[in-house]
């Protein structure tokens, strides 16, 4: 399948209708990975699941230091601003891709719509960028759930003296195993036990910090902006690229590709079910850490809960079980990542005139799943440190998949016209978040920089 010939064709008088009705079948515009990974079976509570693994991960317990940079004032509206606009952007692209069905194209991939409206450079420059997003988050999940399991363990066993990269390894078996699971679709139960576990580590978190705020041992509260005038503005941009990543998803339309047809309305739905639990978790979480703490909040607010140099500040069983929680969804959160690699397999690799279970799709399936997975799990234990490279992808990638090309996409389908208040908004918003994603990069070059000489190989950080 080329650049151009990425969507599946609706023929007929009546296109959508005949659509609805037909059983999905092979077609020469459909490959493995439309049929196989990408089926379109789930419903609008489906998509709720999956935006919902896609967005609110762990990396909300990074909120509370997005405020400890900002301030009260500046953080929460800067909060409420990415929660509105991405909840807006997640929308709009979702009726471009409706509109498209509407008319007899149903694009499947992101990479497709891309190519659709802007060429050949679209089809691989997003298709690039959506391929390092998915695998940084990946690799993101493995390092932080095996520094989860290592938390665990060394509570259960303090004089352990096991690696990180020991427990990297042990995810990245359980996920080995659970990438032969064959379809996005067949991921929707473990993404509503996922969700589940979202709003279990972010209750933990919350009740923790208020439980640590109002202890004895509890650091003074000062909520005052800390450092030099030049560290105080690396921090704000920092602290701009860490929240709107936060909101990042970057495989909207891979989501939107599981709903059965017709599609339209079903994807607005999920995104509610999906920002209950995202504005629910993200602002309690940001609010009572950086209440709790004030400026002596940590990147990670589990680390002001349970110090490496000091005793706990709440009992140790609430720690085990944020851990617990947050080691669960980041297993879902590394599969729902890894999807469209999966996609990209599957179209090169199958053959849709056998069945998804035949032995000439499962052997390649199994040989080139296992092999991501292992090549991924290599990375995570040999750089512990890819958290900081993380951030310059997510600020480089997020940022256009999220924040700028849903507005360029709704542009070219519907051409709002300039006289309207919609046509500047969408305009006003690419701009700022251009602005956002290039001193995000900046900051997190900067970061890379002042980290680089605590890097090692197989660091047991």
């Amino acid at each position: 399948m080329n650049g151009h010939q990425g969507y599946t064709r609706l023929e007929g008088s009546s296109e959508v209708e005949a659509f609805s009705s037909r059983p999905q079948m092979p077609s020469k515009d459909v490959d493995g990975g439309a049929l196989f990974v990408l089926e379109s079976k789930g419903n609008w509570k489906h998509a709720g699941f999956h935006l919902t693994v896609s967005i609110a991960t762990p990396a909300l317990l990074t909120l509370p230091f997005a405020l400890r940079e900002l301030g009260w004032v500046a953080g929460v509206l800067a909060l409420g601003l990415c929660a509105g606009v991405s909840f807006y952007a997640y929308n709009i692209l979702s009726q471009v891709l409706e509109n498209s069905e509407r008319r007899g194209h149903r694009f499947l991939r992101f990479r497709d719509l891309g190519a659709h409206v802007l060429g050949p450079w679209g089809y691989y420059g997003i298709g690039g960028i959506q391929f390092l997003v998915c695998f940084g988050t990946v690799i993101g999940s493995c390092i932080v759930g095996g520094q989860s399991m290592k938390l665990i363990y060394s509570i259960l066993e303090p004089e352990s003296t096991r690696q990180l990269s020991e427990f990297v390894a042990i995810f990245g078996i359980f996920m080995l195993v659970l990438a032969q699971l064959p379809s996005f679709h067949s991921l929707r139960y473990i993404n509503l036990a996922s969700l589940m576990c979202c709003l279990g580590f972010s209750l933990c978190v919350v009740g923790g910090c208020i439980y640590a705020g109002n202890s004895v041992d509890a650091p003074p509260k000062d909520y005052s902006i800390s450092g030099t005038p030049a560290s105080k503005l690396f921090g704000v941009f920092e602290a701009l690229a860490i929240i709107a990543t936060t909101f990042g998803n970057g495989i909207i339309p891979e989501i939107q590709a599981t709903l059965a047809p017709p599609v339209e309305n079903k994807m607005f739905k999920g995104l509610l079910v999906c920002y209950t639990v995202v504005v629910t978790t993200f602002f309690s979480v940001a609010i009572s850490g950086y209440w709790a703490f004030g400026n002596q909040v940590a990147g990670y607010v589990l680390t002001n809960l349970a110090p490496t140099d000091g005793p706990a500040l709440v009992p140790s069983w609430l720690i085990l079980l944020a851990n617990g929680f947050a080691l669960a969804q980041l297993t879902a959160v590394a599969l729902v990542y890894s999807q469209p690699t999966f996609e990209i397999f599957e179209g090169q690799t199958s053959d849709v005139k056998e069945g998804k279970y035949s032995m000439r799709n499962l052997v390649p399936r199994f040989l080139l799943r296992s092999s991501y997975v292992a090549f991924a799990t290599f990375v995570s234990a040999a750089l512990p440190f890819f958290g900081d490279i993380n951030g310059v992808l997510g600020a480089f990638c997020f940022t256009p998949l999220d924040f700028i090309l849903p507005f360029i996409f709704y542009s070219f389908t519907f051409g709002p016209s300039r006289q309207t208040p919609r046509f500047w908004i969408h305009w006003g918003i690419v701009i700022l978040f251009s602005v956002v994603g290039f001193l995000g990069c900046i900051s997190s070059v900067h970061q890379v920089i002042l980290d680089a000489k605590y890097y090692k190989w197989f660091a047991d950080l």
